[in-house]
């Protein structure tokens, strides 16, 4: 299956241009990805809570119980650390599982098998046994969901050895970027965000991959760098136009994985423009936001003109009120204020 990193500007979401290619929604093109992999890989494996029901995990599953049979694509029961078990187990033994969960809330509960055995066993036994499992969840935010389901987990696991960690930020990713980790022999994390599979893009009709830890450029820039992955790469495409008119020009750099990090791209845009603004659709403290903040610090300091700054969710739980979630969720606005501030400093 060949690669393709996809166009640098393919980051319109909302008037996708039919001339570049094939328009397809971000559901859609999960769901190509998952039916490519069945299709082509018997050793393949969908299974979840939920992947069976009429809502088909958000859509993403539609039909491929009907196409692929019981055996292959099947609900599980409400025993998460269970069902990371028996995925790491067959993972071992040559199958392919693809472990979905409607929130990344209920992959805490499996974090026993996820962190302390999955990503170990290869290193444990000199490479003999690898485990190719993917766990994927929807980070879900915006109508009332609360402190325990609209959670982003993603930063928590940055520290795991012999973990990967996906979050597509356009259609084209989330089709390229899942079928190298179903193809991947290590557990890799991919983790979607509810607010971009309203999103539609130009998806190409064939299989491909795009690489793990290989960020790209969506938007050149000369005066400061715009850092982030999955939607916070929206809202900073758009806090990069509003920047725009005022002059300032933002370089907007997409890491598409933040496990393995992509440190050149990042290094390389800084050197361009010396400021550095990380964007996170989790808590700005620990995570990528300080990952990103540590490399800058470590490998890029004399680049720096100013230092770096970060747009995060502040350290409260989310609140399940409309009105208190528009305080708390990070805006293409609050952004844009936030880069003003690296351009004044």
């Amino acid at each position: 299956m060949p690669w393709d990193e996809g166009l640098v500007n393919s980051l319109v979401y909302d008037r996708p241009d039919p001339g570049e290619g094939r328009v397809m929604s971000y559901v859609g093109a999960i769901n190509e990805a998952l039916t490519i992999a069945l299709d082509s890989d018997p050793s393949v494996l969908v299974l979840g809570q939920g992947v069976d029901d009429p809502s088909a995990m958000f859509g993403t599953t539609r039909g491929l119980q009907d196409r692929f049979g019981l055996r292959r694509v099947f609900d599980t029961p409400l025993s998460e650390e269970a069902m990371m078990g028996v995925s790491a187990g067959a993972a071992m033994n040559g199958m392919r599982p693809v472990y979905m969960h409607n929130r990344p809330d209920f992959v805490l509960l499996a974090f026993n098998q996820l962190v302390t055995h999955a990503p170990k066993f290869h290193f444990m036994d000199n490479g003999q046994t690898t485990v190719p499992m993917v766990v994927w969840a929807a980070i879900g935010r915006g109508w009332g969901s609360g402190a325990q389901h609209s959670q982003a987990i993603h930063g928590m696991l940055l520290g795991v050895p012999g973990l990967k960690i996906v979050m597509p930020s356009t259609p084209h990713d989330a089709k390229g970027l899942l079928l190298a980790a179903i193809m991947d022999n290590n557990p890799v994390c991919v983790f979607e965000h509810r607010w971009l599979m309203k999103k539609d893009g130009v998806v190409p009709e064939r299989p491909y991959r795009v690489p793990i830890g290989k960020g790209i450029c969506r938007r050149r820039g000369r005066d400061l760098t715009i850092v982030g992955a999955s939607h916070a790469i929206e809202l900073g495409a758009q806090a990069a136009a509003l920047l725009a008119s005022e002059g300032i020009e933002a370089e907007v750099i997409d890491l598409r994985t933040i496990k393995p990090l992509d440190e050149s791209i990042v290094l390389e845009s800084l050197h361009r423009t010396g400021r550095l603004l990380v964007v996170d659709t989790a808590w700005a403290t620990g995570g990528v936001c300080a990952e990103v903040g540590c490399l800058a610090a470590e490998k890029g300091f004399r680049d720096l003109k100013a230092p770096v700054g970060r747009v995060g969710l502040p350290d409260a739980p989310a609140p399940a009120g409309f009105t208190l979630e528009q305080f708390y969720y990070p805006d293409a606005p609050r952004i844009a204020e936030a880069a003003r501030g690296l351009m004044r400093a």
